[in-house]
């Protein structure tokens, strides 16, 4: 099994900065997708930002160049540092890690709400 511990959310004005953090523990191959989602009231939830082992990187077209994906493999931890917040980035943002064995794994964390305010 795998546990992943979100932190970082919280409240900022508009043309702020936050960065999130999910630790990652318990059965985790060296091979692995660690990704950004997140899902705002009525709406589905939606991919921010992926980032493979070998430090790959895709964003939604919504937030490149505001938003930057990063991972520390040793510590098991990826980031994500969110700058030029608008109020539609206001949302809970989940944690997502993703392995390989007979099958597809995704494991999720318990979400981080941000909001952001005009």
């Amino acid at each position: 099994q795998v546990q992943l511990v979100e932190s970082g959310g919280g409240l900022v004005q508009a043309g702020g900065s936050l960065r999130l953090s999910c630790v990652a523990s318990g059965s985790i191959f060296s091979f692995n997708f660690r990704a950004w989602y997140r899902q705002a009231p009525g709406k589905q939830r939606e991919l921010v930002a992926a980032i493979t082992s070998g430090g790959s990187t895709n964003y939604a077209d919504s937030v490149k160049g505001r938003f930057t994906i990063s991972r520390d493999n040793a510590k098991n931890t990826v980031y994500l540092q969110m700058n030029s917040l608008k109020p539609e980035d206001t949302a809970v943002y989940y944690c997502n890690l993703r392995q390989y064995s007979t099958g597809t794994m995704d494991y999720w964390g318990q979400g981080t709400q941000v909001t952001v305010s005009s």
